[in-house]
């Protein structure tokens, strides 16, 4: 079993920037497929970014340009460089590893979130 906690979040002005961190409690190296999620109540979860095994990212059209998605696995850790942040961005973000389609939600092992604030 794998537990993910983030860390990073916080309010910022628009404009502004802000790096998430998740760390997960055991080796990320062979976990397939990491990411980023991003929840606002009332509305369904939107991924943000993913990046796989050999670093190959993919991004929201709403973020590209903006948000980076990088992983340390020396570090058992996941990053969210955000910059540019607007306030549509304001949400609880979530990360999640090893993508499966036997596991809820796409993903077996989910954050328990960090909120970004943007004003």
């Amino acid at each position: 079993h794998v537990q993910l906690v983030e860390s990073g979040g916080g309010s910022v002005q628009d404009g502004g920037s802000l790096r998430l961190s998740c760390t997960a409690s055991s080796s990320t190296h062979n976990k397939r497929l990491l990411a980023w999620f991003r929840q606002v109540p009332g509305k369904e979860r939107e991924g943000v970014a993913a990046i796989d095994e050999v670093g190959a990212t993919t991004y929201a059209d709403s973020v590209k340009g903006r948000f980076t998605i990088s992983r340390d696995n020396t570090k058992n850790t996941l990053y969210l460089q955000m910059t540019s942040l607007k306030p549509e961005d304001t949400a609880m973000y979530y990360c999640a590893a090893d993508r499966s389609t036997t596991c809820s939600g796409g993903y077996c092992y989910w954050g328990q979130g960090t909120q970004v604030t943007v004003s």
